[in-house]
């Protein structure tokens, strides 16, 4: 997907002055550095001290280095996948192909690479996956707990290999400053999980080839951060790489410089990333997820180093940990809402360890947890490396007395029934910054939820590049469980991570507290001068989720969409609405009793225009049902829907 003029020029007018001449000064600088790239200062005597502390490898639960060790396994034989596609070439991989496409992104100078371009390059993201090498922090992890040589070995070949393939600044893989923060990320790891391995220093602290990449990678950093409307997700993970290896590969006399800059920027944007409720600006939870996994890695790498943290810092992470406890469901699953590209900080699991229990064992072992907390029964590997690192202290702010169902700045709310009834109310801002990138068009939609299965479901994301009637698809107003009027979205797309008009959503009510019936209730002008609102309201008795939607204003045509979980079968009779589905072997079912006013149908897997579809992660869609009622609405028009879970 090429970007025009056009783009270029709208993406223009949501910058500030300030960002306008900062990006002007990237440029110049890009320019200059077109030449033949310094060679890294000498260094004498590195070494590297950033080891595990005694103990911590024999903390790992057995299961969960079961699936590590069987992970690392499928990986050394070739095979992994990557956004539905699966690759067996991992034995001796080619750094530049793209196996979803078959092409091979061509090589030059990394600012003069039109990455966006699918048909030039291929589909960007596969390319740069692989190259993050968390599949070799993953490798790195087995030798540790293993002492098997084999996994070290590999690791050090695909290293010396993806070194000698992509020199500084040439190539796609020094175009994104969030893949060489991450990448510095993986490579701390790397060496720290390698250290008992004989070879471990002549791969790197002992490695002239080494040391060059990993100061051109920080010395790129440095120069090249996310400005302004770009500052969401990617300068946290530009700051935590950076910080982290300035941290553990301290070795060069600009390394002092780097250490403190880069945590200066991490404290700083980390909070202004994150609402002070705790949840992030960017209403996608995946991102809460990833900033929250850099965050605590970035912490691991300074109470090793004795680097001291802000305090601001650390309260942050806690009161991400924390809201994260609170929106999950019963079965550890947060919201699907905004954009979601399976994105990690650092990994060293194998398939199948929940990454959210995960994250919320972590901030059990970091911060401690609150008795309303949900448990985690699952293990993994990360938690206890973490928390063999980080410092523990017993938190000096207030937290939550009671499990919080309502985040006033976020705009979301989460009422709960019985039978482990779930429902995401979204009242909040039309995402972050200026362009709110990473933001769907979904003001006022809900997701239902019974016992984790997903009833009236979130899309989800699909794909970001190349595919430009599924990213819109994906992210717009009909793909959600909110209402469309006059066939247009509530906020105004200027391309794939832009908007040039964001809808204004307001919450009106909310009481969670009454024991018989939750209610929400907001409104938002994305329709000016009409008016969408929304009130839902949970009723414990009968176990009843009633939707009432109105339209104020003049005379519009009306799409009101409730899209199912693709494990919901659905049989549609005029305006009702019969659901099935199993849980554990377990048949259960609801009736959904929607507006008669509304003239409805059923859709499932339709692809000219997209409509009934489900993204269960990146690069993955699968047919699912979607019920789509139209008609109009006149002055003050009221569609009452009600949802029942039976047995």
């Amino acid at each position: 997907m090429s970007m025009g003029a056009g783009w270029y020029l709208r993406r223009l007018s949501r910058m500030a002055p300030r960002e306008i001449g900062g990006r002007v000064g990237d440029t110049v600088r890009r320019r200059r550095w077109r030449s033949t790239p310094p060679d890294c200062p000498d260094v004498t005597g590195a070494r590297f001290t950033a080891v595990l502390p005694d103990g911590a490898l024999a903390a790992v639960p057995p299961d969960a280095a079961k699936r590590l060790v069987a992970q690392a396994d499928r990986l050394m034989a070739g095979h992994i996948e990557y956004f539905g596609v699966v690759r067996d070439d991992l034995t001796d991989p080619d750094w530049w192909y793209d196996p979803k496409t078959g092409r091979r992104a061509p090589w030059g100078y990394a600012f003069g690479l039109p990455y966006r371009d699918e048909d030039a390059v291929g589909d960007i993201k596969q390319i740069w996956e692989l190259s993050r090498h968390q599949y070799l922090t993953v490798l790195a992890a087995a030798y540790a707990l293993t002492g098997d040589e084999r996994y070290a070995e590999r690791v050090a070949a695909h290293l010396r290999s993806w070194w000698a393939a992509n020199a500084p600044l040439r190539g796609v893989h020094w175009i994104s400053g969030i893949e060489l923060g991450i990448r510095l990320l993986s490579w701390v790891w790397i060496r720290r999980l390698l250290d008992g391995w004989p070879g471990a220093a002549g791969l790197f602290e002992d490695n002239p080839v080494a040391r060059n990449q990993i100061w051109h990678h920080q010395r790129w950093l440095a120069a090249f951060p996310s400005r302004g409307s770009s500052a969401n997700n990617h300068i946290i993970a530009e700051t935590a790489g950076q910080f982290a290896a300035s941290c553990a590969f301290d070795w060069f006399p600009s390394s002092a410089r780097w250490r403190a800059d880069s945590l200066r920027s991490l404290d700083r944007h980390l909070r202004a990333n994150t609402f002070l409720s705790g949840l992030n600006r960017e209403l996608a939870t995946e991102y809460h997820g990833l900033v929250l996994e850099l965050g605590l890695a970035a912490v691991a790498e300074a109470d090793r180093a004795g680097v001291p943290v802000p305090a601001t810092a650390r309260l942050v992470l806690l009161r991400m940990t924390d809201a994260l406890a609170a929106v999950v469901d019963n079965r550890l699953r947060p919201p699907r809402q905004g954009d979601a590209d399976d994105g990690h900080g650092l990994i060293v699991d194998g398939a199948g360890t929940d990454r959210w229990g995960s994250l919320l064992a972590t901030g059990e072992a970091v911060f401690g947890r609150l008795d309303w907390w949900p448990r985690v029964t699952g293990t993994d590997v990360r938690t206890p490396l973490l928390a063999a690192l980080i410092e523990p202290a017993v938190p000096s702010v207030p937290r939550p007395e009671d499990r919080p169902a309502h985040f006033a700045d976020a705009g979301l709310t989460i009422l709960r029934g019985p039978g482990e009834i779930w429902c995401r109310c979204d009242g909040g801002p039309h995402g972050f910054l200026s362009i709110a990138a990473h933001a769907h068009a979904d003001a006022l939609s809900v997701e239902v939820r019974q016992d984790g299965v997903d009833i009236l479901a979130d899309p989800g994301t699909y794909c970001y590049h190349g595919q430009p009637e599924w990213r819109a698809y994906f992210r717009s107003t009909l793909g959600h469980n909110t209402l469309r009027l006059d066939g247009a979205d509530q906020s105004v797309s200027g391309g794939p991570f832009l908007w040039t008009r964001h809808a204004t959503s307001r919450v009106l009510a909310v009481d969670t507290a009454d024991e018989d019936v939750a209610r929400w209730s907001a409104e938002h002008d994305g329709y000016h001068p009409s008016v969408h609102r929304r009130r839902v309201e949970l009723a414990a008795a009968g176990r009843e989720l009633t939707v009432v939607d109105e339209v104020i204003g003049s005379r519009r045509d009306v799409h009101l969409a409730f899209h199912l979980g693709p494990a919901v079968s659905a049989r549609l009779t005029g305006s009702r609405a019969e659901l099935a589905w199993t849980r554990d072997g377990e048949q259960r079912s609801a009736v959904l009793d929607l507006p008669a006013g509304l003239s409805w149908r059923s859709h499932r897997g339709e692809s000219n225009p997209p409509l009934g579809w489900y993204s269960a992660g990146f690069g993955r869609k699968e047919p699912a049902t979607a019920l789509v009622g139209t008609g109009a609405a006149d002055g003050a028009a009221e569609f009452v829907t009600v949802l029942r879970f039976q047995g």
